[in-house]
């Protein structure tokens, strides 16, 4: 071998050498780049993986908690009133509280996988070592624009997550919300869809809706106002309306729709035509009506019956003619002579 050769290799196994004897050097320069934040980024996606399983476990405790019926009471409370209210129908009220609590799990949830996922997400960036500072003034930014241009929206799903929680009206309700009256078919976080009388389908922001009548929580009351003669005797109208009210109640078409005997108020007013005698009666959600309109016509037939007039708009109309005219016209004119 020549000494030019011998050389040249003498020198290469010497530059292999160095580089050999300089990885571990290298490895121990970069481990905390090779192992430390690698294992760092594991650990917080396992740690942030448990907080979120950990809520979703709460979250599912409560949910159970709402879903689960009150304790019922061992008698029924009684007041000087009369009979105490029946609860709305126990089916209907396990729905809606079913419904209730499965949305207000699912928002719940998917609230705290996006917190979760963000706190991930900006701890992974500082480990890796990206400046967070930048980023966090960009979405501030970003944030408040969308927070002015979608204020209506965040009041709208505000407003649905009350209404879920308070339990206001829920999918079968007869309601009456302003311009939208009627049946509601579906709550949403941000829509409420109303069904009216007609057909039509309204769609309401919840942030638009300001306040509520629900005709089906609990109980209602059918209120019936009669006309009788000023001439009838009223203690025998009032005998003749409870007395009608109580069968009407006994009868087994009307079996637990009415909570009570109806009663009679007394006299609302004094009208022009007669005298206005004002019944009144709860029922079960959503049967007022029907109930009204069946209390009007045994009313009818029982006044009919016992000879109590139902009067009718009275008008007295004076008639004249042009001879009449004229007569009266020359009358004032032989008067003044």
């Amino acid at each position: 071998m020549s000494p030019t050769g011998a050389s040249a290799s003498y020198v290469l196994s010497s530059d292999v050498t160095d580089q050999a004897m300089s990885a571990p050097s290298w490895l121990r320069d970069n481990v905390d780049t090779l192992i430390g934040i690698p294992l760092r980024i594991v650990l917080i996606i396992v740690g942030m993986m448990i907080v979120r399983g950990l809520a979703k476990k709460a979250i599912t405790r409560v949910v159970q908690r709402i879903l689960q019926p009150p304790e019922e009471q061992s008698e029924p409370r009684r007041t000087s009133r009369g009979p105490a209210v029946l609860q709305r129908d126990r089916s209907r009220a396990n729905e809606r509280r079913e419904q209730r609590a499965r949305t207000i799990g699912s928002v719940l949830s998917s609230i705290v996988t996006v917190v979760v996922g963000v706190m991930a997400l900006a701890m992974v960036l500082d480990q890796i070592g990206i400046a967070l500072g930048p980023l966090l003034a960009s979405a501030g930014v970003v944030g408040l624009a969308i927070g002015f241009g979608a204020q209506n929206l965040v009041a709208d799903y505000l407003s649905g997550m009350l209404i879920m929680l308070e339990d206001q009206y829920g999918v079968g309700d007869s309601v009456d919300l302003g311009e939208a009256i009627g049946e509601v078919e579906h709550v949403g976080l941000r829509l409420t869809q109303i069904r009216d009388l007609n057909g039509g389908l309204w769609h309401i922001r919840n942030g638009e809706i300001l306040r509520v009548r629900n005709d089906s929580q609990e109980w209602a009351r059918a209120v019936l106002d009669v006309s009788v003669a000023y001439d009838s005797h009223l203690d025998t109208v009032y005998s003749v309306l409870e007395e009608t009210g109580r069968d009407m109640r006994q009868d087994p078409q009307f079996d637990g729709v009415l909570l009570e005997d109806p009663s009679v108020w007394g006299v609302q007013s004094l009208d022009a035509d007669g005298v206005m005698i004002r019944v009144a009666v709860k029922t079960v959600p959503l049967k007022q009506w029907a109930v009204t309109r069946e209390l009007r016509r045994r009313v009818k037939e029982a006044l009919d019956a016992a000879g109590v007039e139902i009067p009718f708009p009275q008008r007295t109309v004076w008639m004249r003619t042009d001879n009449d005219f004229t007569v009266s016209t020359g009358s004032k004119a032989a008067a003044s002579n």
